[in-house]
């Protein structure tokens, strides 16, 4: 069945769900031996003559030129692909933690993935949400001579990342009301075919939201009207597409709310919906392996959802053995706007 009609089967059917604690062992997969990690292929730049918002004194400098790494297999199983989108609380981004990581997981399996490094603070609202935009206009203006399916592009979004994922997924799309000062772009080429969303922010509203990155994106003193904009469990529909969230009940950065907010509002909608709630204390755990081994599985559950709604074949190529997930946050030798560094405000206002 194809997203389309999963989408508006959903109107009649009720979503489903797995939310109770995920047992350790469900969804274990045969998996592959152990393999030294693919190179990171050459970025492309989402705004190659210069991104909207950047000052011209820095436009030349790593921070303010924002890029996809486009990750392709080297064999194909599908013509989806997925727009990876990794936290770091809008100050900085997880690009390989939350980044190459799952790009690679993809490509095993047969999967074009492309990772974003986007703008983030001292940046503030809309520019990290123009450059998720973008992201998704640049890989579907290309996905011919990528080899992928424009009507099958996700998007997978963890922690603040999720926040800006889940924001493409409600708030783009045909009919969908743009968002204050992104009036005039291309709202409908921006939309997700589905989502996945990991220990994701999903609310500006206090006291569920998480703190800094609510104040990395819009400031320590924000228009209520944007917050409430932003706040994505009020802005679900039925357009909004298929989703699978995970996260643990005890997470001390992002609140458990966020996600079981954004899940029932799914619900409720008649959107499909899958959950996994571990009984577990851990943010940022990405694909856990064998460092957290309570939490390994659930790149298994993962894996069968996405048979499930038909983005990847049942005899895909298993994902590769879980491994020591104990890679920095950030890439050594690598640039670039989420790169961890002090910084100053931009001199000119980013809208």
């Amino acid at each position: 069945m194809s997203l389309h009609c999963l989408r508006y089967a959903s109107l009649i059917a009720a979503a489903w769900v797995t939310m109770a604690v995920t047992p350790l062992g469900a969804g274990r997969l045969a998996a592959q031996s152990p393999a030294a990690p693919s190179p990171v292929p050459a970025p492309v730049f989402l705004w190659p003559n210069g991104a909207p918002g950047a000052p011209a004194t820095l436009a030349a400098t790593p921070q303010d030129q924002p890029r996809l790494y486009p990750f392709l297999p080297a064999a194909r199983t599908t013509t989806a692909a997925v727009l990876i989108i990794p936290g770091g609380g809008y100050s900085g981004v997880a690009l390989d933690l939350e980044g190459f990581q799952f790009a690679r997981w993809l490509n095993a399996q047969g999967m074009a993935a492309f990772v974003l490094d986007y703008r983030v603070a001292p940046y503030r609202y809309p520019v990290e949400i123009e450059d998720g935009m973008q992201a998704m206009h640049l890989i579907r203006a290309h996905a011919a001579a990528y080899g992928i399916d424009p009507a099958r592009l996700g998007v997978w979004g963890s922690s603040a990342g999720g926040h800006l994922a889940s924001t493409l997924g409600t708030h783009c799309g045909a009919g969908a009301a743009p968002l204050p000062q992104l009036e005039s772009l291309d709202n409908a080429g921006c939309h997700p075919d589905f989502m996945i969303l990991t220990y994701p922010v999903i609310t500006m509203e206090l006291p569920m939201t998480h703190h800094g990155s609510r104040n990395n994106l819009l400031g320590p003193t924000p228009d209520p009207a944007l917050v409430s904009a932003l706040s994505n469990e009020t802005q679900v529909t039925a357009q909004t597409p298929p989703t699978f969230l995970v996260a643990t009940t005890g997470d001390p950065v992002v609140p458990i709310g966020n996600s079981l907010a954004f899940y029932q509002a799914l619900v409720q909608t008649h959107v499909p919906a899958e959950m996994h709630v571990y009984d577990f204390a851990r943010h940022g755990f990405g694909l856990a392996g064998t460092t957290i081994p309570y939490l390994t599985d659930w790149t298994g559950l993962l894996r069968n959802w996405l048979v499930h709604v038909d983005v990847l074949p049942a005899d895909a190529p298993p994902p590769p053995a879980p491994v020591a997930n104990a890679n920095p946050s950030w890439p050594a030798g690598f640039t670039g706007p989420g790169q961890p560094r002090p910084r100053r405000r931009p001199a000119v206002p980013n809208s």
